[in-house]
């Protein structure tokens, strides 16, 4: 089973509410620039457990979800 990592995310907020991830910072400190957002849908985190908002993004040609679960953000991260 992987971990969840709760992550600090800049987020832009449209004028109709929605919320747009554009960066996270990993827990190295890293920050990653969110390079695209594919898909957002209310999903369960099958590998981490949880339940919440599921955006598909993409970062550096790599494909991987950013869950929102309200008042926390985070990434599945392999144990």
């Amino acid at each position: 089973m992987a971990r969840k990592v709760f992550v600090e995310v800049t987020a832009k907020f449209d004028t109709e509410g929605k919320i747009i991830p554009l960066s996270l910072l990993w827990e190295d400190g890293t920050i990653y620039e969110i390079n695209r957002v594919l898909d957002v849908r209310r999903a369960a985190s099958l590998k981490a457990g949880g339940i919440g908002i599921r955006y598909t993004i993409r970062i550096d040609n790599k494909q991987s979800y950013l869950y929102f679960e309200e008042p926390k953000w985070f990434v599945e991260a392999k144990e």
